[in-house]
């Protein structure tokens, strides 16, 4: 039961009220007194005719105006506006005491340190903070904020610390802790204070494989000559290229894509290398085209495989000495530009089935990089699901995320055929739609992947040991192509040479390109 006394200031108004409460022994839980002249009183409930004389009582103390019941005290509402507050705030914020240990931390931080909060409560925080002696800082009981990037989790955020000071009855300051307030996007762990950001650092991984890759992509990007990226589709070629030309000398010039299996052959032609006047009715004026366009820069040619042949053969003229005409003109135009090709799977492959210029492949794969499917990089499935659950959660302004056990194991074992970009939009369908804070299996739509029928379970009296072998054989090779639809790949994985798998792979009829 809670009541508001209004009143004038009186010395000893209090006291009396505490009197009235000790001589109807009631037990008072808790008084706040406001300066602008409110008593707020809190106590157990009690039968009606004893409040009845309690009331009565209390307005005939003088000085006193009035007596009313309210449903909840001013620091009450205080205290869950509070919580409120940080429980829907997107960015993590902790606070410490001066001792170091966790005191108050919000829904989003509990979600980057994965426990819950009261379990978080009195922790050392210099325990879970990585990138920043934080106990140090509070040794000094410092007076001043200080700005530093602190690890949470798997991630690093650029953070204001906010030293806390209360004064006593006396006036005399009291140092008594910290708050910390995570303000920007998160970092990948790569970036520190002070440190010129890589723009390898957005490319999130901790698998050995990727990590190499990357390392060699760096290599590569200083160096001015084609790049061909071979990788399933989502895997982030995309990524790859934009951070090699970000990364190289030509950072500063224009970086432009262009879909060559989107464009019809009529289109293609025009977008790459452009048209003179007159040539069309919609430009009469004519039209630069991409290669024009990237003077000096880096132009993206994203699944190459898929060019007509003619396309092919103008290209490979380009590439001779970085000449060619537009549609409708005689005049050679020469650029600058370095190009970067994306192929989904093996671009050799192409080459074998005739539906790609062999000269025009070597010219292209001067230097190459073969990026893993996301199924292949053991770890990094959790590590970018977590790194897109909090994106996901202050892009759409709700509460942090988390996910649970069983839910991790199911997004840990599934296949991802659509790789990153798969695992992206599917998890931001699933928190789009989620009503609660914790992400569990049954929130995740997926597809399921069709199991190929078992043809193991052989009869061997209707069978010959070489029908037995073969349905092995394809069995096999099914249940594995999907996971590695490159016949290099395939190859590396069995142990066979390249050509034995392709010619076993026409054989059965697996894989699209072997379908006639």
């Amino acid at each position: 039961m809670r009541l508001e006394i209004t009143c004038s200031d009186r010395l000893g108004l209090c006291q009396d009220v505490l009197t009235i409460l000790r001589e109807n022994e009631i037990d008072l839980k808790g008084i706040e007194v406001d300066p602008i002249g409110k008593i707020y009183l809190n106590f157990p409930a009690i039968e009606f005719t004893d409040f009845q004389l309690v009331m009565s009582k209390i307005r005939r103390i003088p000085n006193v105006v009035d007596v009313k019941t309210i449903p909840y005290m001013p620091t009450e509402r205080e205290h869950y506006e509070f919580n409120l507050l940080l429980s829907t705030l997107p960015n993590p914020v902790l606070s410490v005491d001066s001792k170091g240990r966790f005191d108050v931390i919000n829904s989003a931080a509990a979600a980057l340190l994965d426990a819950e909060k009261e379990a978080l409560k009195g922790a050392l925080a210099n325990e879970l903070i990585g990138g920043f002696n934080l106990a140090k800082w509070l040794d000094k009981q410092p007076n001043d904020p200080l700005i530093e990037y602190l690890q949470l989790g798997s991630a690093s955020y650029r953070a204001n610390l906010l030293p806390i000071w209360v004064s006593d009855s006396e006036g005399e300051p009291s140092f008594a802790g910290a708050v910390i307030h995570c303000q920007s996007e998160p970092l990948p762990l790569r970036v520190r204070a002070g440190d010129r950001p890589s723009p390898f650092a957005q490319i999130l991984t901790q698998h050995a494989s990727m990590k190499r890759l990357l390392k060699d992509a760096e290599r590569m990007a200083q160096l001015d000559v084609p790049l061909l990226i071979e990788g399933e589709t989502g895997v982030g070629k995309e990524l790859i290229a934009r951070a090699c030309h970000e990364a190289g000398n030509r950072s500063q010039q224009p970086f432009l894509a262009v879909n060559c299996g989107a464009l019809p052959d009529n289109v293609a032609e025009g977008e790459l290398f452009g048209y003179g006047a007159n040539v069309f009715p919609h430009h009469p004026q004519g039209k630069k085209g991409i290669f024009e366009q990237a003077q000096g820069g880096t132009v993206l040619l994203d699944s190459v495989g898929d060019m007509s042949p003619e396309l092919q053969a103008k290209l490979l003229r380009f590439l001779e000495d970085g000449r060619f005409r537009r549609i409708g003109e005689e005049q050679m135009v020469k650029v600058d530009v370095r190009l970067v090709c994306l192929s989904r799977g093996d671009l050799f492959e192409r080459v074998e089935t005739g539906a790609f210029r062999e000269d025009l492949f070597y010219r292209l794969n001067v230097l190459s990089l073969q990026v893993p499917a996301l199924r292949e990089r053991k770890g990094d499935v959790l590590m970018l699901a977590e790194h897109f659950v909090h994106k996901f959660s202050q892009q759409l302004q709700r509460p942090p995320v988390r996910l649970t056990p069983s839910c991790r194991d199911y997004l840990n074992n599934y296949t991802w055929p659509g790789n990153i970009r798969q695992l992206e939009n599917t998890l931001f369908r699933s928190i789009s739609m989620l009503e609660k804070e914790v992400l569990e299996p049954v929130d995740i739509k997926l597809p399921e992947m069709n199991a190929v029928h078992d043809q193991l379970a052989i009869d061997i009296d209707e069978s010959s040991l070489e029908d037995a072998v073969k349905r092995f054989e394809s069995t096999l090779l099914r249940r594995l192509y999907p996971s590695y639809p490159s016949t290099r790949q395939l190859a590396r994985k069995l142990g066979l040479s390249h050509t034995a798998v392709a010619n076993k792979l026409r054989d059965y009829g697996i894989g699209k390109q072997r379908r006639k």
